[in-house]
């Protein structure tokens, strides 16, 4: 098995593309080892000393570690804990875990709502997943959308930027409606 790195704009959170399917569909989030409980390969990785998060998407997995910890240090551990989970046979996630989606909107903005989901979908979620991440709609309010940054994006120097100059300006040019866009922390 060969698995690939790459480094992505979070210096803290280096991507692993392992060759193989990681999740069927979406995404799971497990911002801190009790999150990871659901998942034996997460399990795997919050053992390595250092490892602060962890994030699935459908053929990477990307794993944040303590500023103070050197990727140097923890990169083989990695690459070994991933190389042995998927030797092991054993499932990435558990039965009862769900993969993180959008938030439902109940409200007068339905038809808004569409389509900021519609463009996060096809325009903001496809490139954020090649730098390691996910973004996620959480609501709407007045003309601001909240969004739920993970995964590489969560704690990424230039995820303000992103998010500002980047995605706001593309949900204002198509939806008048929106006039601001903030990150919500779930």
């Amino acid at each position: 098995m060969f698995i690939q790195t790459e480094s992505t704009p979070n210096p803290a959170t280096l991507k692993f593309l392992p060759g193989q399917t990681v999740l069927d569909a979406g995404t799971a989030d497990f911002p801190n080892p009790e999150a990871a409980g659901k998942s034996p390969l997460a399990q795997r990785l919050f053992a390595v000393n250092g490892v602060t998060g962890v994030f699935f998407g459908t053929d990477f997995v990307t794993v944040t570690k303590a500023d103070e910890i050197e990727w140097d240090h923890v990169k083989p551990a990695l690459l070994g804990a991933i190389m042995e989970h998927y030797q092991s046979g054993a499932p990435v996630m558990g039965e009862e875990a769900s993969q993180a989606a959008h938030a439902d909107h109940d409200g007068p903005d339905g038809e808004i709502v569409v389509q900021i989901k519609d463009l996060l979908d096809t325009r903001v979620r496809p490139a954020v997943a090649q730098d390691g991440g996910d973004i996620t709609f959480h609501g709407f309010d007045r003309g601001v959308v909240y969004l739920h940054m993970q995964g590489a994006c969560a704690g990424c120097p230039s995820s303000t930027l992103t998010l500002k100059m980047g995605i706001e300006n593309l949900l204002k040019h198509y939806i008048p409606e929106v006039t601001e866009v903030r990150p919500v922390a779930v």
